[in-house]
Formats: C-alpha cells, sequence, structure tokens
C-alpha cells in the first residue's frame, strides 16, 4: 500500500510540474528581436567575448559560503529552543556543528580557502 501511494505522489508532482512549465511556456509573453539576444551589462556594449571561464576557486568559494549560511538557517531556530530540548537536542546540535567542522578542516586542509 506505502508502494502504492509513493508511486501516486510521485506521478503527481511530475504531473503538476509538467503542467506549470508547459501553461508557462504557453502563455509567455514572445518578443523575437536580435538585440534580445545581445549581453546586458548596464547599457554599455560589452568588449570582447561576453562568455569567459572563471577560476573554480570563485565556485569553491561560493558553495563553501552558501554550506556555512546555511547552517546558520539552520541554528537560529535551535537557539530560540534550546532549553526546551534538553540533553537530546544539545548532543543532536553538537553532531551537526562536529560534521560542519569537519568539512571546514576538509575543506582548509585540500586548499579551497585560500585565494591565490
Amino acid at each position: 500500500m506505502n508502494f502504492v501511494l509513493l508511486v501516486v505522489v510521485l506521478l503527481t508532482a511530475v504531473t503538476l510540474v509538467a503542467a506549470a512549465l508547459i501553461i508557462a511556456k504557453a502563455i509567455s509573453p514572445r518578443s523575437y528581436n536580435p538585440q534580445k539576444e545581445e549581453p546586458y551589462e548596464c547599457g554599455i556594449p560589452t568588449r570582447g567575448k561576453s562568455w569567459m571561464q572563471f577560476r573554480v576557486g570563485y565556485y569553491l568559494f561560493a558553495i563553501l559560503f552558501l554550506m556555512f549560511d546555511v547552517e546558520t538557517v539552520f541554528l537560529f531556530p535551535w537557539a530560540v529552543i534550546v532549553r526546551d530540548l534538553g540533553v537530546a537536542g544539545l548532543v543532536s546540535i553538537l553532531f551537526f556543528l562536529v560534521i560542519l567542522v569537519l568539512g571546514l578542516a576538509y575543506a582548509w586542509r585540500k586548499g579551497a580557502l585560500e585565494w591565490k
């Protein structure tokens, strides 16, 4: 019975997402203009290629920033109700923090935080 429910939920989700995409594509305004295909940069025409590669360090730094930014999103609700959780809540958040510190130590050791 649980498997049938899972299949129904997945099919419903896929159907709703597909319907939303199809409806959005059907009713969205279209304007085909060569000027719309040009890259936009504050009204100033670009010099050279608009598409250029960035060093992977920028992406790693951004991913690490997001990881530790999301950490604060998880820590804030915990900090609000810390007294109600007791020892079990403290142990669970300490485990969460240990995993994050290990991730930070790994990134630091691999040199992902060095700006070269």
